[in-house]
């Protein structure tokens, strides 16, 4: 079976002090006292990475990074950690000319929750730049940028739990109409809002089912 390229674009739960370009925030870390994953082996990634022998090429991932272009206090991401914006600097840098990837997670979307930004209504075409300041048309947004960049690519968009029903709808709609893999969870473990040790394996059972095609 051919090896699988993978790319990851998250938040905090995927990120990993030394596994994420320089410059992005992280979260968890060795030696980190307030959560007890302490080794890059424990996350979710990780693990399923190990699992499947596949091949990270990149893990982009940015602690508290919104999907849409409005973070913390009403700022503005459109030029910075926003998931859409991210992802275009990938395809203007051409790294996806560069990178045959094949297996793409999506972890996003608690932030532009936690961080209060305005949800505004469901959209799932001709978006427009101000549209994308809101949660809902962001997400259905960049889930169908990264399908029509990856068009044969396998795309797994994870849910987290305890999000607000609209997000976790318009997450669940949008990837129906891109054909994009919804993955939820039962539950997931946290500590201060993150997974612990047994959230990751949380995760990844919920990953790996998905992966096999179990519901």
């Amino acid at each position: 079976m051919k090896q699988r390229n993978v790319l990851i674009i998250g938040d905090s739960y995927s990120t990993f002090e030394g596994y994420i370009p320089c410059g992005y925030e992280v979260f968890y870390k060795k030696g980190r006292e307030d959560n007890d994953v302490s080794k890059v082996e424990e996350t979710w990634w990780h693990q399923v990475i190990s699992e499947l022998g596949a091949n990270l090429v990149l893990n982009n991932s940015w602690s508290g990074s919104t999907i849409g272009y409005t973070g913390y206090c009403g700022s503005d991401c459109s030029k910075t950690n926003s998931f859409i914006y991210r992802f275009d600097e990938l395809i203007e840098k051409g790294f996806f000319k560069e990178n045959s990837i094949d297996t793409v997670f999506v972890f996003g979307g608690t932030n532009d929750d936690w961080s209060g930004a305005p949800l505004g209504s469901p959209l799932y075409s001709q978006w427009k730049r101000e549209d994308l300041y809101y949660v809902l048309p962001a997400i259905s947004c960049f889930l169908n940028k990264v399908r029509e960049t990856l068009p044969d690519a396998d795309i797994y968009c994870l849910i987290n739990t305890e999000l607000k029903r609209e997000i976790t709808e318009c997450f669940e709609t949008s990837c129906e109409k891109y054909k994009i893999k919804a993955v939820s969870f039962d539950s997931i473990e946290k500590e201060l809002g993150h997974p612990t040790v047994k959230g990751m394996r949380d995760i990844r059972d919920g990953v790996m089912k998905a992966i096999a095609g179990k519901k």
